[in-house]
C-alpha cells in the first residue's frame, strides 16, 4: 500500500484535539486517531465530534480492547469511527467478537501486539484471525523504565512473517517515523513527540510550528518507496 500519515490526538481534551486535528489536516495527514487518553476523557463523545468535523477522513479509535469485543467494535462504528484496535493479547475469542463487529459495520480492525511475550507469533495469530493491520507498539510505561526499548527491537522479523500492512509505535523521533515506511511499515502515526511535555497530555502552542512539523513529515513520507 502507499505511505499512509496518521495524527495519533493522545490529548484529554475535544477542544485541543479538534484543534491539532485540523492543524493536522490542513498539513496533509491522512488518518486522524482518537488517542487512547483522548477516549478515556471523552468517549464515544470524542469520536462523533470528530466524525463531524471531518467527514471525509478514516477515524481510528484507538480503544486497546481486551474484552467486550463486539459491543466496543460496534459502539465505535456507530459513532464514526474507521478503525479500531484491539490487543493481540486479548482473548482470541475477544479478538473474533471485535473482527465479527468490524465486517458487520464495515470498519476495518488493528490488532496491537504490545506486552506479547512472542511478537512475530502474534502478529501472525492476529492476521490468521483475519485483523487488517498490525499494530508493533513499544509502550510508554515500557519505555520509560527501559528507555532503550523502541518498535525497531520487532519490526523487521514482524514485518517478515506478516501479508498485511503494518504500523510501528512508541517512542520514535519525528526523522525515524518519517523512515518507517523504508522498513516496511507504510502506515506513519505521529502524535505523542508534538503533545507530550514529560508527562503531561498537551497540545502544541504553536500552529504555525505544528503544520510546518506535520507538513514536512507528510511530504518525506509520501516520498518514501514502501520496503
Amino acid at each position: 500500500m502507499e505511505p499512509i500519515v496518521q495524527v495519533s490526538l493522545d490529548l484529554t481534551n475535544i477542544e485541543e484535539a479538534v484543534e491539532v486535528a485540523k492543524v493536522a489536516v490542513e498539513s496533509g495527514v491522512d488518518w486522524i486517531e482518537a488517542g487512547t487518553p483522548l477516549l478515556l476523557a471523552e468517549g464515544l463523545h470524542a469520536v462523533k465530534r470528530l466524525r463531524a468535523e471531518f467527514p471525509e477522513h478514516p477515524i481510528v479509535a484507538d480503544l486497546k480492547t481486551m474484552d467486550g469485543g463486539y459491543l466496543e467494535a460496534e459502539m465505535m462504528a456507530k459513532a464514526g469511527a474507521t478503525h479500531v484496535v484491539v490487543m493481540g493479547v486479548a482473548h482470541p475469542a475477544t479478538i473474533r467478537a471485535v473482527i465479527k463487529a468490524a465486517r458487520e459495520f464495515n470498519i476495518k480492525v488493528m490488532g496491537d501486539i504490545m506486552a506479547a511475550p512472542d511478537k512475530v507469533e502474534c502478529a501472525k495469530m492476529l492476521e490468521a484471525n483475519g485483523v487488517d493491520y498490525i499494530i508493533v507498539h513499544t509502550g510508554f510505561d515500557e519505555r520509560g523504565e527501559a528507555p532503550e526499548k523502541s518498535p525497531y527491537d520487532d519490526l523487521e522479523p514482524v514485518v517478515n512473517a506478516v501479508s498485511i500492512p503494518v504500523q510501528a509505535v512508541g517512542g520514535l523521533s519525528l526523522d525515524q517515523a518519517a523512515e518507517m515506511p523504508k522498513h516496511g511499515a507504510p502506515l506513519v502515526v505521529v502524535g505523542a513527540p508534538l503533545v507530550i511535555d514529560n508527562k503531561e497530555f498537551k497540545p502544541s502552542t504553536n500552529c504555525q510550528e505544528l503544520k510546518e512539523t506535520l507538513t514536512n513529515l507528510v511530504n518525506k513520507v509520501k516520498a518514501s518507496k514502501v520496503g
